[in-house]
Formats: structure tokens, C-alpha cells, sequence
């Protein structure tokens, strides 16, 4: 019994945001006493050092198009601030905790993603996970703190999404629960919140706009990992997290209707 809970960058600067989140996240560990595998983002640090460098953020489809300054902007932020901030505020908290990148001990080996319609420059998605190295850590009772930072097969850095990072994690785990903790408390249509959603509804959602932006990939890796066998995946935002709030993607919601993405069929363990 795996949780894995992946944290958005949209409130790391919020004040407290931190210290409440490893609260809640120590809580949840002590009430469940299952292991936690944390991956987390950092896009509103990365665009305000972009912006402070004069380098301009490009966004297709909810995704980073990074090029070789953007990506040690994102490596900065995601392996050297954000990273050690979230291991700080957990081993305040009372958790053990250690930070990593995709690139330490060949953790999440990727190659370069490809889109329909532009080239992402240095962005990669997944096609490995040492899920070793997690299980040695998670042994010990240490939680592993990841930042999507990735290591391409080409021996080339890529910057990897952070909720793709969290779901092919999941998936080579394998993990029982996914959370994607965001600044949302879920899906929202209308400003409702969608407590459940079946692929097709998603989809539905994503060609209309109500689904856009950030939300895309989220939903897309939620859906993703479910197909390949994570039981039940939320997205919340800090406030639903410990108290069953959030949109959930559940075995039992997933079976009522055929998801009709492609889905790459690569080793996600090694």
C-alpha cells in the first residue's frame, strides 16, 4: 500500500502553505501507515526567474516548452529550491525525508516528447523508473521528496511534467492511491466541483475548454495511470487532501467506459 502525492508549484510561496502541507501530510502517514512518495512541480518559480533572467515562458498545451537557459532555470527551482524547501517543511513535520531528481542514481530515465503541433525543446517524458532505489528508501522509512528533473536515454537533461513524473511513478511502484494536490480543489465546471469523472466525461470537458491549461496533462495522467493499474487517483487542492474532498478517477468510475488515448506501452521498472 503506496500513496503517492504530488504537489503543484502554484502556493509554494504562499505562507504556511509549506509547514500545513507536511501537517497534513505527516498525519495522513501516521493515520494510514502506508508510504508516501512525494514529486512535486514549481512552474511559478520557474516563470519568475525566467521573467528575472528576461528569459519568456512558452506554454503548448499546459506543457513547458524549454530550451537549454530554460531548463537550468528549471533545474535551479526543481532540484535546488523547491526540492530541499519540501524536504525541510517534512523533517520539521516529523517525517524522515530525503530530496532527489530524476537524475540521481538514473531514477526516471526519459526521451524527448514529442507534440502534434511545436517542438517542447528539452522536454522528455518517461519511459523508466528504478522503482528500487524508491522501495530501498521507503524501507528505511524515509520519504522520497522527487523533482521531476529527468535523465534522458541520449545521456541529455530533460525538464519533465511533473504530474506525467507522479503518474509513471505511480505506475512502476506500483502505488494504490495518486494525488495530484493543486490550487483547485478539482475539476470545476460551471464553479462546481466534479466529484467523479469517467474518461469519456474528460474528454468531453477537454475538447469543449472547460478542461484547459495545467488541467490538461493532470487529467491525462490521472486517466493514464489508472489504466495501468494505480486503484484510485484524486486531484485535491491542500484543503481537500486529509478530508476525502477532490475529484476522483476510480477503478469503479474508470470501468464504465473505454479510455480512447494512446497509451505507450515502455518499461516503467527496472
Amino acid at each position: 500500500m503506496t500513496r503517492i502525492i504530488k504537489i503543484g508549484g502554484n502556493e509554494m510561496n504562499t505562507p504556511g502553505f509549506l509547514e500545513e502541507l507536511a501537517r497534513q501530510i505527516a498525519n495522513l502517514s501516521a493515520a494510514a501507515a502506508e508510504p508516501l512518495v512525494i514529486v512535486h512541480g514549481g512552474g511559478q518559480e520557474i516563470a519568475a526567474l525566467q521573467s528575472r533572467l528576461g528569459i519568456e515562458p512558452v506554454k503548448v498545451d499546459g506543457l513547458r516548452v524549454t530550451d537549454a537557459e530554460s531548463l537550468a532555470v528549471a533545474q535551479m527551482v526543481l532540484s535546488g529550491h523547491t526540492n530541499k524547501a519540501i524536504v525541510k517543511a517534512l523533517l520539521a513535520a516529523g517525517l524522515d525525508a530525503a530530496g532527489l531528481s530524476g537524475v540521481d542514481g538514473g531514477l526516471l530515465r526519459c526521451r524527448k516528447k514529442q507534440h502534434p503541433t511545436a517542438d517542447l525543446g528539452l522536454v522528455g517524458e518517461i519511459v523508466a523508473v528504478r522503482a528500487g532505489l524508491l522501495a530501498h528508501f521507503v524501507a528505511q522509512g524515509i520519504v522520497p521528496v522527487i523533482s521531476p528533473i529527468s535523465l534522458g536515454e541520449d545521456g541529455q537533461t530533460y525538464n519533465v511534467n511533473a504530474d506525467e513524473a507522479a503518474g509513471a511513478i505511480a505506475r512502476a511502484i506500483p502505488a494504490d492511491t495518486l494525488d495530484f494536490v493543486s490550487n483547485v480543489p478539482g475539476v470545476l465546471h460551471d464553479g462546481r466541483l466534479l466529484p467523479e469523472l469517467t474518461p469519456t466525461q474528460a474528454d468531453s470537458l477537454i475538447a469543449a475548454g472547460v478542461i484547459n491549461g495545467g488541467m490538461i496533462p493532470k487529467v491525462r495522467a490521472a486517466l493514464d495511470a489508472l489504466d495501468r493499474g494505480v486503484s484510485r487517483v484524486r486531484i485535491v487542492n491542500l484543503a481537500g487532501l486529509g478530508c476525502g474532498g477532490g475529484t476522483v478517477f476510480s477503478e469503479r468510475v474508470f470501468s464504465e467506459t473505454v479510455f480512447s488515448g494512446s497509451v505507450t506501452a515502455y518499461p516503467l521498472t527496472y
